[in-house]
């Protein structure tokens, strides 16, 4: 799945899955002090850790993302409470199955000319 190039918000604490777009937006604004509809991707993950649920807005519309494991868990961190903010690779990696705690990529350079 590509997702849009938005910073990305996991929650650590665990949420009911019946929550649909309305419930998680109020979990945006209320618990990660968030505005649900800048360019950001907001991921949640129940207590069971087999499924996850990823909010965005997307031009004139909130598009909900959802995935049930079926036999696995998701590797997530232990710290209950807090917010992580993950590049986009890091959530292709918890999505895949990885660690993304325990994974390090190669550093992006920018450059603003070249030699």
């Amino acid at each position: 799945m590509k997702f849009p190039e938005y910073p990305v918000y996991l929650a650590s604490f665990s949420v009911d899955m019946r929550k649909s777009i309305d419930g998680l937006c109020l979990l945006v604004s209320g618990m990660l002090d968030k505005n649900p509809i800048e360019p950001a991707l907001y991921v949640f993950c129940n207590k069971g850790r087999n499924k996850i649920k990823i909010l965005y807005w997307d031009r004139n519309g909130f598009c909900l993302w959802y995935k049930r494991l079926e036999k696995e868990k998701f590797k997530l961190p232990i710290q209950t409470g807090a917010i992580y903010t993950l590049e986009s690779r890091q959530l292709e990696w918890l999505l895949s199955g990885l660690d993304f705690t325990k994974l390090k990529g190669h550093q992006r350079l920018n450059y603003s000319s070249f030699g």
